[in-house]
């Protein structure tokens, strides 16, 4: 029986069996820029998650919604709320939702659910804060942690009857 043309009839002419890559080596977070397991935490130092940008994006779905004093800025009120939404989204290791923002929002009562006290109590806590970090993120800081890993709905409930409940400390203006 004659030998198809496409099959090796010498041992030069059979497929060659190379070297595939080499094993994989060692490997340690050791650039500048990498922190790998030893992400510092703390006051002032916020909370890394994957997008988190993307909430910036969700704070047009709510701009209608706000209820400011006329002191206030939407601008401020939005850079404090978006900032407490990416801190609950990355304690779940995700993108910030509407949900996120909502309770940020929810915390902050300008949903229209505050009372004098707490217009009067937020208004320097919010001043300038799109421009300022410090100030921004004290507020932040100042949030229950627990409150962050609530659904909305107790959140609201909570904010409702206790608003003050929602954080750990106050704040410093």
């Amino acid at each position: 029986m004659a030998v198809p043309p496409y099959v090796a009839t010498r041992t030069a002419d059979e497929p060659r069996t190379e070297l595939g890559p080499p094993p994989a080596r060692a490997w340690r977070a050791d650039r500048p820029g990498e922190l790998g397991a030893s992400q510092p935490s703390g006051a002032m130092l916020g909370s890394p998650g994957p997008d988190l940008g993307y909430v910036l994006s969700l704070l047009v779905r709510f701009r209608d919604r706000l209820q400011l004093d006329p002191l206030e800025h939407s601008a401020d009120v939005e850079a404090v709320a978006a900032e407490i939404a990416m801190r609950r989204a990355s304690g779940f290791g995700r993108a910030p939702t509407s949900t996120d923002l909502e309770v940020g929002f929810t915390i902050l009562g300008v949903l229209g659910m505050s009372n004098p006290e707490q217009v009067a109590w937020r208004r320097p806590l919010v001043h300038d804060a799109a421009h300022h970090y410090e100030p921004r993120r004290a507020t932040v800081d100042a949030v229950d942690p627990a409150v962050l890993r609530l659904s909305l709905e107790t959140v609201r409930s909570r904010a409702a009857s206790d608003w003050r409940s929602l954080f750990i400390a106050a704040p410093e203006h």
